[in-house]
């Protein structure tokens, strides 16, 4: 009871407002009208609309279509500024560009983010064709490489925490006994090979970057793709081993970047 109180006491209606509204315009496509706004969130209708016109005028949320508001970029801007994700990123980046050139395969570093894991950086690859994740996509932690490897290099209290805040945000149930002995096994040899389970003919390749601590900060991930008409492309095998070659120099300078922001 007490607690409640403290949260009574503290409230700023205004503040939460808007947060609400950010956050429900995070998760759908399309953009919403300020009605249909208002029904999702169970208010009046009247109540938003002084606040979408300072979110519009601050740059947050943009009307395009006239009558429907949707989420700009401005947010994923500001989140580039934290200092820790800046330097992963100028970090990765031109390692990313050589796996690219040397895999003739596209990459993505993910993060976990308050139960998503998002994808912070993309390389292309350097020819025609390659399999692309636009950066600041939000990927399932359950069902994708990147979130895997995020799992895996973690404590199982750890993971169970990563797993209850994921779960906040979607509908899938908690996974099964053998999900975290799957879990273990990436542990144990050091990356994730699965089929996509989101594009046919795709395997996800995924390896930790590690942080002083040994805990996977990052997840490089290569979405592979067998280059027909390349046959001078790595095989699978050798681009697992191109993938753990470039986190390992990944992990050396995360992990002193870590230890000297701490």
């Amino acid at each position: 009871m007490a607690e409640d109180e403290d949260d009574d006491r503290y409230r700023a209606p205004a503040l939460d407002k808007g947060l609400d509204i950010l956050e429900l315009l995070a998760g759908v496509d399309g953009g919403l009208t300020q009605a249909e706004i208002a029904k999702k969130l169970d208010r009046s209708p009247n109540e938003f609309y002084r606040m979408l016109d300072r979110l519009v005028r601050r740059g947050y949320v943009t009307r395009p279509d006239g009558d429907r508001y949707s989420l700009t970029l401005k947010l994923f801007g500001l989140a580039q500024l934290h200092a820790p994700v800046r330097r992963l990123v100028s970090y990765a980046t031109p390692l990313m560009r050589e796996l690219a050139e040397t895999s003739q395969q596209a990459n993505q570093l993910v993060v976990l983010d308050r139960g998503s894991a998002v994808v912070i950086a993309q390389q292309e690859a350097p020819d025609y064709w390659g399999i692309s994740i636009r950066v600041g996509s939000h990927i399932s932690l359950f069902d994708t490489g990147s979130g895997h490897v995020l799992l895996a290099f973690r404590s199982p209290e750890e993971r169970q925490m990563m797993i209850s805040e994921h779960l906040r945000s979607t509908d899938k149930p908690p996974q099964s006994p053998e999900f975290f002995a799957r879990l273990d096994q990436i542990r144990e040899r050091g990356y994730e090979m699965m089929a996509s389970m989101q594009t046919a003919g795709v395997f996800n390749l995924s390896t930790p970057v590690l942080g002083s601590d040994g805990k996977a900060i990052a997840a490089l991930s290569i979405p592979y793709i067998t280059l027909v008409n390349a046959p001078k492309a790595p095989d699978i095998t050798k681009t697992i081993e191109l993938l753990l070659a470039a986190t390992e120099k990944l992990s050396q300078l995360a992990g002193s970047a870590v230890s000297q922001s701490k």
